[in-house]
């Protein structure tokens, strides 16, 4: 039986990739074409999943209602140019460039590439297993990168257009801008090579992770409980890393997919609490303009952070809408 995404993105290499690419001069990557198509479409298909599943959770069980979405938009934008453009073109044709250059250079110095199944012998032909534990070292790694983002002020000054968003939703996940999103994937693929993850492997774990990261941004009434809560990021945990109060230096829930992280080392809050979202420091553009002008409010507060310009844009007033905590005020 054939499968349906290689007929797709069988498709999608003949008809759209290589024509480019040989509009472009850049041949020498039609090897690759069609690992990069396949993962756009898995990519695609990620974003359709994540639909079904977090569409309904916002509709009956929404934290907040808003009268225009307007700004939801953008964040819809973003979440297809990162998951059906960008994510498939890095984490499949550089991650494969990158791990192909340094096993060359190991190989030549006689060092056999580091792999967790080559420490752990018991882990051969446990390939599920080996998947799960690459998945925890990598959302450690996402944990480590995730707070440093915070405690860095020019780093924070590109990261707060992530939580600038007023109207954060399911669609809010790939709210970033362009610049962190490199700082991320240089952090995220040098952890992975480092630890000897498969170039097949790696967009798979990370379609894995950001689609539950999708999950936990969801405007939903959602709480996994005493029990599967400390196992998974649910949305009204992190949705507590987003609050006011909690943006900057000062925030918390820093994980990504497993809280492990966040309890391990006494940054977790299991409060009840659902609350209002949108970092009150950052500029109106960056919580509700379009993409190009966010981009733009980034850069201008990375370089007022670098310049030592501390003026950031007075305190927005913010309310939550029914059952949600008001806003903490304080800067970060």
């Amino acid at each position: 039986m054939t499968d349906p995404f290689d007929t797709v993105a069988g498709y999608l290499q003949e008809h759209v990739v290589v024509p480019i690419l040989w509009q472009l001069g850049w041949m020498k990557w039609e090897d690759l074409a069609g690992g990069w198509a396949l993962f756009a479409v898995y990519g695609a298909a990620q974003v359709a999943l994540m639909f079904a599943i977090c569409m309904p959770l916002e509709k009956f069980l929404p934290v907040e209602r808003w009268p225009d979405r307007s700004a939801v938009l953008t964040d819809v934008f973003y979440t297809v140019l990162q998951r059906v453009g960008l994510l498939p073109l890095v984490t499949f044709v550089g991650f494969y460039e990158a791990q192909t250059t340094l096993n060359a250079v190991l190989t030549d110095h006689g060092i056999v590439p580091p792999t967790l199944e080559m420490l752990f012998p018991w882990l051969l032909g446990r390939p599920v297993i080996s998947f799960l534990l690459y998945a925890c070292l990598l959302d450690f790694a996402e944990y480590v990168r995730h707070r440093v983002s915070h405690k860095l002020r020019w780093w924070y000054a590109l990261h707060s257009l992530h939580h600038a968003q007023r109207q954060m939703t399911f669609w809010s996940d790939d709210r970033n801008h362009l610049l962190d999103d490199l700082l991320g994937a240089v952090w995220f693929g040098t952890i992975a090579l480092a630890i000897g993850v498969s170039p097949m492997q790696f967009p798979l774990l990370v379609l894995l992770l950001r689609l539950l990261e999708s999950l936990s941004h969801a405007n939903a009434r959602l709480d996994f409980g005493p029990v599967f809560g400390r196992l998974l990021v649910s949305p009204r945990f992190h949705r507590t890393h987003h609050g006011p109060g909690a943006a900057g230096r000062r925030s918390c829930n820093f994980g990504a997919v497993l809280p492990w992280w966040d309890m391990l080392f006494g940054t977790a809050d299991f409060s009840a609490d659902y609350t209002a979202t949108g970092d009150v420091t950052a500029s109106e553009t960056l919580a509700s303009g379009g993409y190009l002008a966010q981009q733009g409010a980034g850069v201008r507060r990375l370089v007022n952070d670098i310049r030592g310009d501390s003026r950031q844009p007075a305190p927005r007033p913010r309310g939550g809408g029914p059952g949600v905590r008001p806003a903490n005020m304080e800067s970060p």
